[in-house]
């Protein structure tokens, strides 16, 4: 049973940072593409950050500087570690599992919020 359980958010001042865990059960963690996607009341889900199972990464350009994905295989947890952090970022940030890119397995989320 494939699960991915997000930890770490919560609220936090414009300039702040936070880290992100989603910790992994249930596949081969290592052999897999793992992701970050966030979604704003209103708005659609959109890619924040990607790392593909070499340790590759790639960002959305709005994050790209501020925010940092990795990934411990021994623990099997991926991160997403948080700086700088703006009104805008707030969002429900979810991990996803990816195979060649794409989504296919979503956690829960886990609820970033920005004040100003």
């Amino acid at each position: 049973q494939v699960q991915l359980v997000e930890s770490g958010g919560g609220l936090v001042q414009t300039g702040g940072s936070l880290r992100l865990s989603c910790a992994a059960s249930g596949f081969a963690f290592s052999i897999y593409g793992m992701g970050w996607y966030r979604q704003a009341p209103g708005k659609q889900r959109e890619l924040v950050a990607g790392i593909n199972s070499s340790g590759r990464t790639y960002y959305a350009d709005s994050v790209k500087g501020r925010f940092t994905i990795s990934r411990d295989n021994s623990k099997n947890t991926a991160y997403l570690q948080m700086n700088s952090l703006k009104p805008e970022d707030t969002a429900v940030y979810y991990c996803c599992r990816q195979s060649l890119g794409v989504p296919n397995y979503w956690g829960q989320g886990t609820q970033v919020t920005v004040s100003s």
